[in-house]
């Protein structure tokens, strides 16, 4: 990865410390087919844990009690997992959003990398014109990400906080706009309208924040 890209890709550790909630922790995305699917699976495991259970006793007569209680154990475990992780994903929609944002960001870098390492493989056609820019629009991209994720993780942890400064929600939409060009087919045009396009979600996203925040 060239020194320019280094460093603007948003890794799981930096999403939990900038959140305050590990990605792992949500079900995404947060709808009935997904959470059935989790069910399922916890149920599954359930399934298995019993079957575990019956052989075990069956070898161990003597030791039954011990066996059906360690595995009552690790049956409850998977089942308060999955509703903490339901209700998890049921309270934190706007943080399952912004997951998805900086997956769109670190796809769009991964993009621009992988093109790096075509045109270093000898295909200098590939050569991604206006580098500089397209940078500098992910700059400001990864500004608004994080940005985001501070201020959704304030207002989650202070629910009864309705005065909301208007700034937090701030954005550098208007300098991505200024570094949009006409040629939108091109990879510079849409490496840039990819960015672009992130920034008017995490603008959304915190639009809807700051109205469920003030109307409560």
């Amino acid at each position: 990865m060239r020194p320019d890209l280094q460093g603007l890709e948003i890794t799981k550790g930096e999403l939990k410390h900038l959140s305050g909630v590990s990605a792992n922790a949500v079900i995404r995305p947060p709808k009935l087919r997904k959470f059935l699917s989790e069910v399922l699976h916890t149920l599954l495991l359930i399934s298995l844990i019993s079957v575990s259970n019956f052989i075990l006793i069956l070898a161990f007569p003597d030791h039954r009690l011990v066996l059906i209680a360690i595995h009552a154990f690790f049956g409850a475990v998977l089942v308060i997992q999955d509703i903490i992780k339901i209700f998890l994903s049921l309270k934190h929609r706007h943080f399952i959003n912004l997951i998805d944002d900086v997956e769109r960001f670190n796809i769009t870098i991964k993009g621009i990398d992988i093109n790096d390492q075509i045109e270093a493989a000898g295909n200098p056609g590939v050569r991604l014109q206006d580098r500089e820019r397209v940078i500098q629009a992910l700059k400001l991209t990864r500004e608004d990400i994080i940005r985001a994720l501070k201020t959704e993780k304030v207002l989650r942890e202070n629910e009864q906080f309705i005065k909301i400064n208007p700034e937090l929600f701030a954005n550098n939409l208007t300098a991505l706009a200024a570094l949009q060009v006409d040629e939108q087919a091109s990879e510079y045009g849409r490496y840039l309208n990819e960015a672009f396009q992130i920034g008017l979600s995490i603008q959304d996203e915190m639009k809807k924040l700051q109205k469920q925040h003030i109307t409560e």
